[in-house]
């Protein structure tokens, strides 16, 4: 798949760029998608942490008290919830959300995603991000041009500091390294915005 290079500003680059097919020339599977996303998004949880029962926490388990005559109610030990210091009646326990995926899948989800952009034809191809000054009123009329309200842009090793500075208030505006490429972030931005390292790395990441 070839497309165009443009500039920022909406001016035409010199030259094209091919899309190896092999990365963004699959046939999307839903399936696929879906367990990537599912997988990112259990990932993000923090681990239910547990609180301690009756049977954790550090009292002493000799009885006190006598069994009777004593006026007041019958107790084995001073670890019962009843008790400060005691431990939890029906704690929660600890959990972890998270689950293994097999890293040719991870992989596969990745290269789909990006082929999903380009078969609708939400991929744009830039030279650079470069914003002059880094100003924001700047890169929200460019983009404007662009028609790019709610993109995801993905640049080379390191993410363009004037780009960043200038979208960092723009509502919508997102921008990565290419070594952050996901899936999820990749679906759920309606366009899908390259550099040219962007690309190159993307299918070294792929092909290395």
């Amino acid at each position: 798949m070839k497309l165009k290079v443009i500039t920022l500003d909406g001016g035409k680059a010199s030259g094209d760029v091919e899309l190896n097919d092999d990365v963004f020339g699959l046939e999307p599977r839903a399936d696929i998608l879906h367990r990537v996303v599912t997988w990112q998004l259990e990932k993000r949880r923090a681990p239910a942490s547990g609180t301690r029962e009756r049977s954790d926490v550090a009292r002493t388990g000799k009885k006190f008290g006598r069994q009777k005559g004593g006026g007041t109610a019958r107790h084995g030990d001073r670890r019962a919830p009843i008790f400060i210091g005691g431990g939890k009646a029906h704690g929660q326990r600890t959990r972890t959300f998270g689950h293994s995926l097999n890293k040719k899948v991870r992989a596969l989800g990745l290269k789909m995603a990006l082929s999903a952009k380009a078969k609708t034809g939400a991929i744009t191809v830039l030279d650079n991000l470069d914003v002059q000054d880094g100003k924001t009123k700047a890169l929200a009329g460019q983009l404007a041009k662009l028609n790019l309200n709610k993109a995801l842009f993905i640049d080379g090793e390191a993410i363009n500091v004037s780009f960043a500075k200038a979208s960092s208030n723009l509502v919508g505006i997102d921008v990565l390294p290419a070594i952050g490429a996901n899936v999820y972030d990749i679906l759920r931005a309606d366009s899908l915005v390259l550099t040219r390292a962007a690309v190159e790395q993307l299918e070294a990441r792929f092909n290395g």
